[in-house]
C-alpha cells in the first residue's frame, strides 16, 4: 500500500502550493494565513533550492509559521541533505516558524521507501521554538544515503512529533525515548515492515508506555506494524494510557487478539478517540468494541478479511 494524497492542512492551516501559484501568476496569501508548500516536479526547470530561494525572496518569511516540504528530487531519488541545508541556512529569516512537515510526497512522485531522508536532529537544534515536526521517509537500508535518523536532543517547545515510514529504523524511537521533550503532547510512529528497513521492535516502544518520559503526552500513535496485537497487549496495562485522550493503533495487522487484550485490560472509556482503521477484526469484535466503549469515537474503517492469509500494513513500499 502507498501514500495516495497530499496533505491539505498542516499546523491548523490550509496548505498553499507556492511553486504552482508563482508559475500561474496567482496572488499570494498573507504569510501567516497558510502552511507554505515548496515542491518541484519531475524534470522541473528549477531545482528545489532555487524554488526555496524564490520563496524567501517573494514572501515575508518573518511572518511564516508553517512550511511543508514536498518533492525535492527532479530526476530520481535524491538526498534531503541539500534542502535541509537550505532550510537551516534560512533559520534567521524564519523566526516565527512553528510547524515543519518534511516529505509531503505521494507514491506517484516517489514511493515512501525511496524518499532519501537524513538525520533531522539539526531541525530541532536550529529551530528551538518549533512546536510541530513531521518527517516522512525511508530507512538507511532502503536508500542511497544515511536514511531517516535522529539523535537524542532536548527541546523545550516541541508539542507534536511524527515519523512516517514504510520501515522505521529502531534507532529513531530509541533516540526519541532518550530525548528530553517536556512539552510533547502528541507522538506518532509509522513502524512499517522489515522488508523496507523497519527494525523497530516492541521493546523499542516500551519507554513510551511507562508514562514517565513525556509528562505532557496526551496522544500516542503506534501504527502501521505487523505486530499491532503485541502493541495492544502491552498497552492493556501500560501506565501511560490513563493519561491519554486519544490512541492510534491503525494501519497495521490488528486482529481480534489485540482487541481482546485491550478490552480485557485497563479501562479505555476515558478516551475521546481510538483509531483502528485498516484492521482485520471480525464483525463481532467490531460490535463488541462499539458496545464496550460507547463514548469513544472509534474509527473502524478499512476492514480487511479476518481470515486473510496475506495481511499487510497500510504503508510499506
Amino acid at each position: 500500500m502507498t501514500v495516495n494524497n497530499h496533505i491539505e492542512e498542516f499546523h491548523d492551516l490550509p496548505v498553499f502550493d507556492f511553486v504552482a501559484a508563482v508559475d500561474e501568476g496567482a496572488a499570494l496569501p498573507e504569510p501567516a494565513a497558510v502552511a507554505w508548500k515548496i515542491a518541484v516536479e519531475f524534470e522541473a526547470d528549477q531545482d528545489w533550492s532555487a524554488r526555496w530561494q524564490q520563496f524567501l525572496d517573494r514572501v515575508d518569511t518573518a511572518r511564516v509559521t508553517a512550511v511543508v516540504v514536498g518533492e525535492w528530487s527532479q530526476d530520481g531519488p535524491e538526498s534531503f541533505a541539500g534542502p535541509l541545508a537550505a532550510i537551516l541556512g534560512a533559520a534567521g529569516r524564519l523566526p516565527a516558524l512553528r510547524g515543519l512537515f518534511i516529505g509531503d510526497i505521494t507514491y506517484e512522485e516517489s514511493e515512501i521507501s525511496w524518499i532519501d531522508m537524513v538525520d533531522v536532529t539539526p531541525v530541532l537544534t536550529t529551530f528551538p521554538l518549533l512546536t510541530e515536526l513531521v518527517v516522512r521517509g525511508a530507512a538507511d537500508e532502503s536508500v542511497e544515503g544515511d536514511g531517516m535518523a535522529l539523535q537524542p536532543v532536548r527541546h523545550e517547545h516541541l508539542r507534536a512529533l511524527r515519523f512516517e515510514s514504510g520501515g522505521l529504523p529502531g534507532k529513531v524511537p530509541r533516540a526519541v525515548a532518550a530525548s528530553e521533550l517536556p512539552a510533547l503532547e502528541r507522538l506518532e510512529f509509522w513502524l512499517g515492515v522489515p522488508g523496507y528497513g523497519g527494525s523497530t521492535r516492541p521493546a523499542d516502544l516500551e519507554p513510551f508506555l511507562d508514562g514517565a518520559r513525556f509528562p505532557a503526552l496526551r496522544h500516542l500513535g503506534l501504527q502501521n506494524s505487523e505486530f499491532q496485537d503485541e502493541i495492544a497487549a502491552a498497552l492493556a496495562h501500560a501506565p501511560v494510557v490513563p493519561r491519554l485522550e486519544s490512541l492510534n493503533l491503525s494501519m497495521g495487522v490488528f486482529t481480534d487478539q489485540g482487541a481482546t487484550a485491550l478490552l480485557e485490560g485497563q479501562p479505555l472509556t476515558h478516551l475521546k478517540a481510538l483509531d483502528l482503521h485498516h484492521h482485520y477484526l471480525t464483525d463481532a469484535m467490531q460490535q463488541r468494541l462499539r458496545e464496550s466503549l460507547p463514548g469513544v469515537a472509534i474509527d473502524l474503517s478499512g476492514a480487511g478479511k479476518p481470515d486473510d492469509q496475506w495481511r499487510y500494513v497500510a504503508v510499506a513500499e
